[in-house]
């Protein structure tokens, strides 16, 4: 029972240590941010912040910078947006 209970508290140790290894987390601090209106897509947001570039490219950091993995967005959702935009 004492090797049960042990292995138990190694393996939850063991993921533990290998939850917290990932992908680093853009900071957030001073980046500008949107608020998704109705009818709002990605590209109407990147062209909107900024529209001598292209859409696509913005669209893609906006994702990036905010750990989108689809670009389906809600309205109320809050997204950072490039500071050099």
């Amino acid at each position: 029972m004492a090797a049960l209970a042990l292995g138990g508290f190694w393996l939850g140790t063991r993921a533990v240590s290998l939850a917290s290894v990932g992908q680093p987390v853009p900071s957030h601090a001073g980046l500008p941010w949107v608020v998704v209106g109705p009818g709002d897509t990605l590209w109407t947001i990147a062209d909107a912040v900024s529209p001598a570039d292209d859409a696509t490219a913005v669209a893609d950091e906006i994702m990036r910078l905010n750990g989108l993995r689809s670009s389906l967005i809600r309205p109320g959702t809050k997204l950072y947006i490039p500071s050099d935009r």
